[in-house]
């Protein structure tokens, strides 16, 4: 992704799960994630979870599908709102689009041969070896409602994302869910936050800093 696709016109709201559609109003799925720079935190595409009617599974009941998500660069996203996404791009150019997770075949271990033959012989899902690889440019992240937000490399867990902060295409912060030390949801503004990987964002605090974050209103 190259820096076309920064800051798009019109994108003042991004949340999770909002539903997207496209420029001729169909409804492609929901966001699933934001992808942003490691540095800096700029947005560089969404992540759409597709609608079980949009990808055509629901012809296909019981087939076993890869993936349902698909990215798109933040260029294609012509407004957000609370209503949702819209795109600047047609369903048919949405199909064209590229899947999130690619995957690929790799050599069992061991155990897991051990584990496809009880699975055969009891009668349970045999599954695949495969291995996943996120489709982003070396040096972006994932953001995605619902992972954890860590105090520092303390390995204590302050919450988890409920949703993004945006203003104008760009990211300003997160809302966070706590567990245990606060009562409220609280915003975090994007220069409290780091990240070493896709695992986990990293809150740059101190113990008295939690004192003073504010509840988020929406």
């Amino acid at each position: 992704m190259n820096q076309s696709n920064r800051n798009p016109v019109g994108v003042s709201d991004l949340h999770m799960g909002a539903p997207v559609h496209s420029a001729d109003g169909r409804k492609i799925g929901e966001l699933a994630r934001v992808i942003v720079e490691e540095e800096g935190f700029d947005l560089r595409a969404i992540v759409i979870r597709e609608d079980v009617r949009f990808s055509g599974r629901y012809l296909a009941a019981g087939s076993w599908y890869l993936t349902d998500e698909l990215i798109v660069p933040i260029r294609t996203v012509a407004g957000a709102d609370r209503e949702g996404v819209v795109l600047n791009i047609s369903s048919a150019e949405v199909r064209h689009q590229p899947a999130y997770l690619a995957h690929q075949y790799r050599s069992l271990t061991r155990t897991e041969v051990i584990q496809q033959g009880l699975a055969i012989v009891t009668g349970g899902p045999a599954m695949p070896g495969l291995t996943e690889t996120a489709n982003k440019a070396p040096g972006e992240i994932e953001i995605d409602g619902g992972e954890n937000v860590m105090l520092g490399r303390t390995g204590r867990k302050l919450g988890h994302v409920r949703d993004v902060l945006v203003d104008d295409g760009e990211l300003i912060g997160i809302v966070m869910s706590p567990e245990g030390f606060f009562e409220h949801d609280v915003a975090l503004p994007v220069r409290f936050l780091d990240r070493s990987d896709d695992m986990a964002l990293f809150a740059k605090l101190d113990e008295d800093d939690l004192e003073h974050l504010q509840p988020f209103l929406a």
